[in-house]
């Protein structure tokens, strides 16, 4: 070490570990003197200097392109300097009058409407109005220019100021505003965004908190995706989230931002709304959200930008050359803020000053009327500049997607009673003072006169009249209305026949499994010239579990980066291929993320005019049963594709016991009117579903295309594929739910004529469990069993309501499945390896008696037959079943129901 370094400074530098020391450091002299110099820096100027002096280098060194790591914090101000905002490109004294208009209809709907006692929310809008009306003033891009636009995912207590919008703009009128939340008639307008109501104005359902977060996240990704596979040039659309900082707690809300962040999403922007409030009280009491979020969204890749305090701050904040300013706003937690806003200027002086001598010199500087205005009032997200300016610098951030932490106060404009109070999410209303303060502060052109009824009127000021010429041609040039929600329907061609001519044919001497056989089936629809490259495959990392690994190098999956190593299996057949126009989405360990990613591809076409055909596959129950939400919002926004339940079943996979043993999604799945659930048998039933499911949700003929999705449950047991039956209404029988498989009269040892007869009725693997008992029932106990397959109890079901329906119109119609059923001998016995509530669906439609067997209860870890035996679902177990039912009927004795028993262990 050269003598003139002091060896007191090198010593105390050196005795200083951290995990750098285990790199070499080329001038430890060098090293030690930087050291010294902080030290000297926070001895003699203070900690804040010192922190600030450490913060502007870091910042220099990014800036100049040298890689260090980043604060997960900065300082509780805003990210864009005031000296460095962007000229405000608006007619700003327009803009609020604009945002005046909107704040009073969206409270006076409300307010109607709660006479009716049908609620609604207010607080919400209030805080966020200049966050929804900057955007839409200029940047949220409209579907007239390219059909796509941005993406724009509403929050959705928010709704009520977008409608005021809409009406505004000539897109709604007073007769649609006074049927908010009140459907029934048709007419009405949804509480939140749902598409499936409001189909022309809503893009995205979101109120469902958490699934709008990772919603966007995964759309964002699938523009990407569409651009990389050649689809479609997605690269203007911007993808904008909407979010209250209460939100952020659902787990759902932040389980995808390292994607966003891993893959550079700078297509995304969130922006939350921080006015400290959830539902209930303060988001974080004791602590600071604003800072939280900050970190978890730097930590995850994200470009921050916080848009907290208002101009009235720009010039206190200019007088804090100590930093004791700053540093209070930092250590003041949010409740006391909320408090703040609505505590007088004694309180603020006492409370906020008073609690550090540095500042109680600066509280003096401040009159009364200024402390009560940054308190109360002056909030970066309620100036359009201020939020004009995080724009700009999110949609100019490259290489990273943004997140807007704007502050605002929860109820501004709505007065004293509803500004700040943790009840205001529950205040439906406001009373004629409060309107009329409302009204003053707003400043708009309200006589008393039209405020001296019960209900607040709605506001216009002309069609013609220069605010909404404004809004119009500001929206003009952005590219059309929006939100909106444009389809254009295309039809595609149907595919070749011969993918489905092979599941027809049956598999011969080979046994293969249904899962398999859909994945043989999709990888060669996949092969079609003409929609082939339509085709989606989302799967949660389990795809060699499902026989999906050959798609890897033919298919590719899909990474924005290619694939940038060697890849270990280079060597082998069906290598992991990743590819920037890869098609697979091998989404990892993330039922959530797939389904997200499910439901953009299932969207697009009418997000982006471009129809594509996803199926996401997905292990046992970890999908309706994990993410049953996100399968409502799927639906809700007229989501179209393939849910593919693999490994379906409670007794089929052997060993993985009771949180992997499917006995119930049929039954979760049932709830959901767009899903349509099919339970196939044979790979041939599989062709036949998926084939009808391509006509109805994508054929030919655009205007007959239907908005639901199929959901098919396979299995991994291999079983020999039977071609199928040659006989009239099969193809029919399997898409509406059930045909007759096999009579008693076919098999080699049919029973006698006038035998006893029953009617056995199975779905999925179960068939082949009442194939051995139709046998065994033959040959040992006399008794004619016809086999029947159930591909689909709810269709059956759905099918029959659409019936009773109708009957209650004086419509005669009969269901498809008494018809179907009718004349057959015998009772029927329903079997599958799903709870006995799924078959008995449709009992109440079958005239015959009906009974069923199931799987009711928990899964467990064994072989396949010991499972079944212990469900009482095996060939055996049926057997004894169809006997006793029988017996109920005199048609056997009640002696061979214990004699099988006996003969067969159940006793």
């Amino acid at each position: 070490m050269p003598e003139s370094v002091n060896k007191e400074v090198a010593a105390a530098a050196l005795s200083r570990q951290s995990e750098l020391d285990q790199l070499a450091d080329r001038d430890p002299q060098e090293t030690a003197e930087w050291r010294a110099s902080l030290d000297a820096v926070a001895a003699h100027a203070g900690d804040e200097r010192a922190s600030y002096i450490v913060r502007r280098t870091v910042e220099h060194a990014a800036a100049s392109g040298l890689r260090v790591a980043q604060p997960l914090e900065s300082e509780y101000i805003n990210t864009v300097p005031t000296a460095a905002e962007p000229e405000f490109p608006g007619d700003e004294a327009m803009e609020a009058r604009i945002t005046a208009w909107n704040r009073w209809n969206a409270a006076a709907m409300v307010t109607r409407g709660s006479k009716l006692g049908l609620g609604g929310h207010i607080a919400t809008f209030a805080s966020a109005a200049w966050l929804y009306e900057t955007g839409f003033q200029h940047f949220f891009r409209g579907k007239e220019s390219d059909g796509s636009g941005d993406q724009l995912f509403i929050q959705g207590h928010a709704s009520p100021g977008i409608y005021a919008r809409a009406f505004l703009d000539g897109r709604l009128t007073e007769d649609h505003l006074d049927h908010f939340r009140r459907e029934a008639g048709g007419e009405g307008l949804p509480s939140y965004p749902h598409p499936r109501r409001l189909p022309w104005l809503w893009e995205f359902p979101t109120v469902s908190m958490g699934i709008g977060p990772i919603s966007a996240v995964y759309q964002a990704r699938f523009n990407r995706y569409l651009t990389g596979r050649g689809i479609k040039d997605t690269s203007a659309s911007r993808v904008w989230a909407f979010l209250g900082d209460g939100e952020m707690d659902e787990p759902e809300s932040t389980a995808a931002l390292a994607l966003a962040g891993r893959e550079q999403l700078d297509n995304l922007t969130f922006v939350i709304n921080c006015n400290l409030q959830r539902l209930d009280g303060p988001v974080r009491a004791n602590f600071k959200i604003v800072q939280e979020m900050e970190a978890q969204f730097r930590a995850a890749g994200w470009n921050v930008v916080k848009a907290l305090w208002g101009t009235a701050w720009d010039e206190v904040l200019q007088l804090d050359t100590t930093g004791a300013l700053v540093r209070r706003l930092g250590e003041v937690p949010d409740a006391q803020f909320q408090t703040y806003a609505t505590r007088d200027a004694a309180y603020i002086r006492e409370h906020f000053f008073g609690a550090d001598p540095a500042l109680v010199e600066l509280g003096r500087l401040l009159s009364d009327d200024k402390l009560i205005e940054l308190f109360h009032a002056s909030r970066a997200g309620h100036e359009p500049r201020k939020v004009y300016a995080a724009y700009r610098a999110a949609v100019e951030h490259k290489g990273a997607p943004t997140v807007i932490l704007a502050q605002t106060i929860k109820g501004h404009t709505l007065g004293a009673g509803f500004e700040s109070r943790n009840a205001n999410h529950q205040m439906k209303k406001l009373t004629g003072d409060e309107f009329r303060t409302m009204r003053d502060l707003l400043q708009l052109p309200i006589p008393d006169s039209k405020l001296e009824g019960d209900l607040p009127p709605y506001v216009h000021p002309g069609a013609d009249s220069p605010e909404v010429r404004y809004l119009q041609e500001r929206r003009a040039a952005l590219g059309g209305p929006a939100p909106a929600r444009k389809v254009h329907q295309v039809g595609l061609p149907a595919p070749a026949e011969k993918p489905f001519e092979a599941l027809q044919k049956g598999s011969g001497s080979q046994e293969i499994a249904t899962t398999m056989a859909f994945v043989r089936l999709v990888k060669d629809l996949m092969k079609d010239k003409e929609t082939g490259a339509r085709w989606v495959p989302i799967v949660p990392d389990e795809a060699r579990t499902f026989g999906m690994e050959s798609l890897f190098p033919s298919a590719g999956i899909y990474s924005p980066l290619g694939q940038t190593y060697d890849p270990v299996d280079r060597d082998q057949l069906m290598y992991y291929k990743e590819s920037a126009n890869g098609q697979v989405l091998n989404e990892g360990i993330t039922e959530a993320g797939s389904l997200a990613d499910f439901t953009a591809a299932a969207t697009s076409y009418a997000t982006h005019g471009e129809p594509m055909i996803p199926f996401y596959i997905f292990y046992s129950m970890f999908g309706f049963q994990r993410t049953g939400d996100q399968f409502w919002a799927l639906a809700d926004q007229l989501g179209r594709g393939f849910v593919i339940g693999a490994t379906a079943g409670r007794t089929t996979m052997t060993g993985e016991g009771l949180q992997h043993a499917d006995g119930h999604s049929h039954l979760l799945a049932s709830t959901n009117p767009a899903a349509l659930s099919y339970d196939p048998a044979f790979a041939y039933e599989v062709g036949a579903i998926v084939k009808d499911g391509i006509r109805r949700m994508y054929g030919p003929d655009a205007a007959a295309q239907e908005d639901v999705f199929y959901y098919l449950t396979v299995y991994n047991e291999a079983k020999v594929q039977p071609a199928m039956p040659e006989r009239p209404g099969v193809e029919e029988g399997i898409v509406k739910g059930l045909y007759r498989f096999r009579d008693a009269a076919e098999l080699e040892a049919a029973p006698a004529a006038g035998a006893p007869g029953i009617q056995l009725l199975a779905s999925g693997t179960a068939i082949h469990w009442i194939l051995d008992a139709q046998r065994i029932l033959a040959e040992e106990w006399g008794v004619a069993a016809d086999v029947w397959s159930a591909p689909s109890w709810s269709e059956l079901r759905r099918e029959a309501m659409e019936c009773d329906a109708a009957a209650l119109r004086g419509e005669e119609r009969t269901p498809y499945v008494t018809r179907t059923l009718a004349g057959a001998p015998g009772p029927v016995l329903a079997v599958s390896d799903w709870m006995r509530a799924v078959p008995d669906q449709i009992s109440q439609w079958v005239e015959q008696d009906w009974s069923s067997l199931g799987t009711d209860g928990f899964g467990l870890s064994d072989t396949r037959e010991a499972a079944r035996r212990h469900f009482g679902v095996d060939a055996q177990s049926v057997v004894v079943a169809a006997l006793s039912r029988l017996a109920l009927r005199g048609e056997v004795k009640h002696e061979a129901v214990r004699q099988a028993a006996e003969k067969y262990g159940l006793a």
